[in-house]
């Protein structure tokens, strides 16, 4: 990694698994940080999660990529040996187990702190250090479950659907991660000393619920599910069946762009503006039925009323299922200078120096 990586000479220990952990390093090692991925002998669960009898799981590889891996059993006097100096001139620490894990294994925080006072910490849980649920095992269902978010869905009879992206995980942990990781830094630089960081998934999801939280306080009453505004609840933001099944996304939600659309699928004046938005809802659904989803694109495209096709992933990534894929992050490709390339597999590491 070039001299001029923001994250350049920043040394990184993580101890994560699955995907919140591993994503914060991934996305630290892509802004240039040396970044060493301890895992247990054979490696973690991730490793073989849809993989090939055999083969590595790409979507480890694609978490991974430019890290070094070492494999080492941490309850042996051996490889405590090996991680020894690691840890002696680590930067930042990210782990992943539950509340107690890393202590009983004399990793803990309070000890290394002692030893390292300028090392940053970053503990991901889904529920924090302390706490009634700390010790609680849970999956990103669970947190969205309990974060009240999922009720807000639009659902039948049959209940909400069970979201097709990993919000916690990754919004909730990752993300989080990352952010507190750079300020504590930052931090560091002003005062000299490291520092603890908590990230706790399930409560970090709260964010996402500003707009209930908002309109709870406005009205006096929590939104319910697919009611409101922006769960389905209005025909300004809302999924309509084109006329060969596919589905537009309307988000005319301003007056100006909610007028251009209207008078783009021809909806009579009288709709426009009109309290009953259920009525509302099924005229400009009825409108939308009459014509084929590229008649829409065509028509809508080139009007500016926030109308986009739903599309498929293969379309939005412009790849084929069997095309190497390298993970798309969100950092600014001018602070990427040396971006790894989608073949840039972790490396395993044979031995480590002091």
């Amino acid at each position: 990694m070039t001299a001029t990586a923001p994250l350049g000479g920043l040394e990184v220990l993580d101890f994560s698994t699955l995907l919140p952990g591993p994503l914060a390093g991934r996305m630290l090692a892509a802004s240039g940080a040396t970044v060493r991925k301890i895992e247990r002998p054979g490696g973690e669960d991730m490793r073989r999660m849809g993989a090939k009898p055999g083969e590595t799981a790409v979507a480890w590889r694609l978490l991974n990529a430019g890290k070094e891996i070492l494999e080492l059993d941490l309850r042996q006097p051996a490889d405590r040996a090996r991680l020894e100096p690691l840890l002696a001139r680590a930067d930042v620490l990210i782990e992943q187990f539950r509340p107690g894990v890393m202590e009983r294994l004399g990793l803990g925080y309070p000890e290394l702190a002692e030893r390292y006072p300028e090392l940053i910490y970053c503990s991901i849980t889904g529920f924090g250090q302390t706490g009634p649920l700390a010790g609680r095992a849970g999956h990103d269902l669970n947190y969205l479950a309990l974060s009240g978010l999922l009720a807000l869905a639009p659902h039948g009879p049959a209940g909400p659907a069970v979201p097709p992206l990993l919000a916690a995980d990754i919004a909730g942990g990752a993300y989080p991660a990352v952010i507190n990781i750079l300020l504590a830094l930052e931090q560091r630089r002003r005062t000299g000393r490291g520092r603890r960081l908590d990230v706790a998934m399930c409560p970090n999801l709260l964010p996402f619920a500003w707009w209930a939280i908002a309109a709870a306080a406005e009205t006096g009453a929590w939104p319910g599910a697919g009611d409101a505004l922006l769960t389905g609840g209005s025909p300004r933001y809302q999924l309509y069946r084109t006329r060969d099944g596919r589905w537009l996304a309307a988000a005319p939600l301003e007056d100006r762009f909610w007028d251009t659309f209207c008078a783009a699928i021809d909806l009579p004046p009288r709709w426009r503006r009109s309290g009953d938005l259920a009525a509302v809802r099924r005229e400009v659904a009825a409108r939308i039925a009459q014509r084929p989803a590229q008649e829409w694109e065509e028509l809508l495209g080139a009007r500016d009323c926030c109308c986009s096709l739903v599309v498929d992933l293969a379309t939005a990534l412009g790849k084929q299922p069997d095309e190497a894929v390298e993970l798309p992050l969100p950092i600014d490709p001018g602070l990427r200078p040396a971006a790894p390339a989608p073949d840039d597999t972790p490396c395993q590491a044979a031995e480590v120096g002091t």
